[in-house]
């Protein structure tokens, strides 16, 4: 007997043609994760019928989607959607975007047994303040400081993670009928965090600085007649995935367009460890409409679960109140953990360490991709290589086969259905001899690619 689908046919309402909204609805579904690997899609006839639009307007959908990569049909079974492909047990993972390693064995095992002597059984068992204590905070400002951003400790919210930060920002700023506008291709977490919430999302165009202000006005523009406040989301510093970054005219112009427009900013700042003296945070431009996100996990270590949100002072109580709605406190071991290292140093010495390894990766991906022309003189430790959707979607496909894993390219695409794409190459985590190895297979499997077009 074959299985019922879990999806309930509907169409997109930003498309075109039944086709097109057919098309979107899926891919969006797909890359949200409403549809998961493996999941059997209903027949034609059924979304026929359900739609009220033609069996060959279904057939065509659902061809254009299988040459996207999205789904597969098996005769005499049906169609289902595409799994991620299958890779050998030795595998280079370059899809996770953490930093190189800068803590050692030793490092960990002395800053745990430090924090052993000084914490006990009342404080482990204790509750403190949602958005961590008033000592933490300010250290937490005195970090952030570093980072080109000044603001009280006051108004400072600790969260479990930058994600956890994210997720409060997007909550504490949701209204309804309100649209949040992102780069086209931006952060997959951001555009999950999104949809879960509820927001309607545009994506706007961008260029080799990061959001490009004429197409921000003009998506504004077309907006003018619809209700809500509106939130741009925004990486200035190293755009997750296409590691853009603004100079400080974009970043006026960026802020000088919200001002105008009303719109508030979340600034999503967790590699500013990698920003330049000119690389002033939006939230130091804008600090009345901008809030801020920023964390220790992309500076220091993944294990290090510290998020910092900085919160315009008339939305501290709406913020405030998402977060002990998320989470009733941050560990007061990893508080603690934060405490040692940003007091004594530590931490600084682990973002040097990070930025040295950081220049040494960036030097091996160029010599392996000697003509690839990055988006910005920032070097952090992910690049982009854009190209159409098409053959991101071959190239995941094909190192995936070769044991190299890459981000799957829909997950980071607000409008899963536009052609303009690229791979995200993560250089953080593997060893370097592993490094090596995966750019140049990334790097042959491009060079096939071309030379069969050619014949």
């Amino acid at each position: 007997m074959k299985l019922s689908s879990p999806w309930t046919p509907h169409l997109a309402k930003a498309a075109t043609g039944p086709s097109e909204k057919l098309q979107m609805a899926l891919s969006e579904d797909i890359a949200s994760g409403v549809l998961r690997s493996g999941d059997r899609l209903p027949p034609h006839r059924e979304v026929s019928y359900v739609l009220k639009i033609g069996v060959g307007t279904v057939t065509k959908a659902y061809a254009a989607l299988e040459r996207r990569g999205l789904i597969r049909s098996i005769r005499g079974r049906g169609t289902f959607v595409s799994g991620p492909v299958e890779v050998r047990q030795d595998r280079i993972d370059l899809s996770v975007n953490a930093p190189p390693q800068g803590i050692s064995d030793r490092l960990l095992s002395a800053a745990l047994q430090d924090v052993a002597k000084r914490i006990d059984a009342n404080t482990f068992a204790g509750y403190s303040s949602a958005a961590g204590s008033l000592p933490h905070r300010t250290l937490m400002a005195r970090w952030l400081c570093e980072q080109r951003l000044k603001i009280s400790a006051d108004n400072i919210l600790l969260c479990s993670g930058a994600q956890h930060a994210l997720a409060v920002a997007f909550a504490t700023l949701w209204r309804p009928n309100g649209i949040l506008l992102t780069e086209a291709v931006t952060y997959s977490g951001g555009i999950a965090l999104a949809r879960h919430l509820g927001y309607k999302l545009m994506g706007v165009e961008t260029d080799h600085e990061g959001l490009e202000p004429t197409a921000l006005e003009r998506a504004l523009a077309s907006m003018s007649m619809n209700s809500g406040e509106h939130v741009l989301y925004v990486t200035p510093t190293l755009q997750n995935p296409t590691g853009s970054t603004m100079g400080l005219g974009r970043r006026n112009e960026i802020v000088e367009i919200c001002t105008r427009h009303n719109v508030t900013i979340v600034e999503d700042d967790v590699y500013s460890i990698f920003g330049g003296t000119e690389h002033i945070p939006l939230a130091a431009l804008a600090p009345e409409r901008t809030v801020y996100v920023s964390g220790l996990s992309k500076s220091v270590s993944p294990g290090l679960r510290i998020g910092a949100l900085v919160v315009p002072t008339h939305l501290l109580e709406r913020a405030h109140s998402k977060l002990q709605a998320t989470c009733s406190m941050i560990s007061p071991l990893s508080s603690m953990l934060m405490e040692r290292w940003l007091s004594d140093g530590t931490a600084s010495a682990v973002v040097r360490s990070i930025r040295q390894n950081t220049n040494i990766r960036h030097a091996l991906f160029n010599k392996v991709f000697p003509g690839h022309k990055s988006l910005s003189n920032t070097v952090g430790y992910h690049v982009w290589i854009p190209m159409p959707l098409s053959d991101a979607i071959e190239l995941y496909a094909n190192a995936a086969e070769n044991g190299v894993v890459l981000m799957q390219p829909l997950v980071s695409m607000v409008d899963p259905s536009q052609q303009t794409s690229g791979v995200r190459l993560s250089l953080g985590r593997v060893p370097l001899d592993n490094l090596k190895l995966g750019l140049s297979t990334v790097s042959e499997l491009m060079d096939e690619t071309r030379n069969l077009r050619r014949m």
